[in-house]
């Protein structure tokens, strides 16, 4: 059973309201209890859930690569460090999704870094995530790979939601926040987040994965045509990076 946390009212409705004896009456509002899950989620064919690839070998992931399109959101994950002033370790997985298909590219088993991955990540297709700058830093860091046309989903719910999230435009908001405001989803992280990502992943990592890297589209999906709402749009070069 998943006992709801609660938020103020606040901070759901109006982040820059000023406390009063009429706001602080209000009940709180309960965050989601229906977990978010892609397995939920319909493919392009509107039938059946997208297909979870998991894959260890970089032929098989050249050929999978080679008819995955976008946009698509994309996440990356790494092995966690415990000790204090410990080197941070390198990416072990790679998460895409679009509505059809998630990868799961588990990098640090395979002998080579797929071409066809490479290719992917430096062409012009959309690719969204949160916190996005630093998972492309983290990425050429370790694989020397460029990442182009990447969207900050925060950065880009900022844009086109302003009255909702108010307050410096660099402020982080957390994919689980996005999903719980705009999909009604509880995305919740647990002890998963700080396991092993360099072992062959088990099922609770797989989920855990695959509905961070789906979540990141099906966000992109929600808010990109927010974009074309807008009084004053602005620039895609904004956006994009």
């Amino acid at each position: 059973m998943i006992i709801p946390q609660l938020l103020d009212m606040q901070s759901l409705t109006n982040p820059t309201s000023t406390s009063s004896a009429t706001s602080s009456a209000q009940a709180p509002i309960p965050l989601p209890t229906t977990r978010y899950s892609w397995r939920e989620e319909k493919s392009h064919q509107g039938v059946n859930p997208p297909r979870q690839v998991y894959i260890t070998d970089a032929t098989l992931a050249e050929a999978e690569l080679s008819k995955f399109q976008g946009p698509c959101g994309i996440d990356i994950e790494w092995k966690p460090c415990f000790r204090k002033g410990e080197q941070e370790n390198p990416v072990a997985l790679l998460q895409l999704a679009n509505a059809d298909t998630i990868l799961l590219l588990h990098l640090c088993h395979m002998k080579r870094f797929p071409k066809n991955l490479q290719a992917f990540l430096e062409d012009s297709t959309v690719k969204a995530g949160v916190g996005i700058q630093g998972d492309a830093k983290k990425l050429y860091k370790d694989c020397v790979v460029n990442i182009r046309n990447c969207v900050d989903l925060a950065l880009l719910a900022k844009s086109v939601d302003n009255a909702r999230w108010k307050g410096k435009y660099s402020d982080p908001i957390g994919l689980a926040r996005l999903i719980a405001h705009y999909e009604d989803r509880l995305l919740p992280k647990g002890k998963v987040t700080r396991s092993n990502w360099e072992n062959y992943l088990d099922a609770s990592q797989q989920e855990y994965a695959s509905n961070d890297g789906h979540a990141g589209y099906t966000l992109y999906m929600r808010l990109s045509p927010m974009v074309h709402s807008m009084q004053k749009p602005p620039a895609s070069s904004l956006l994009h990076f």
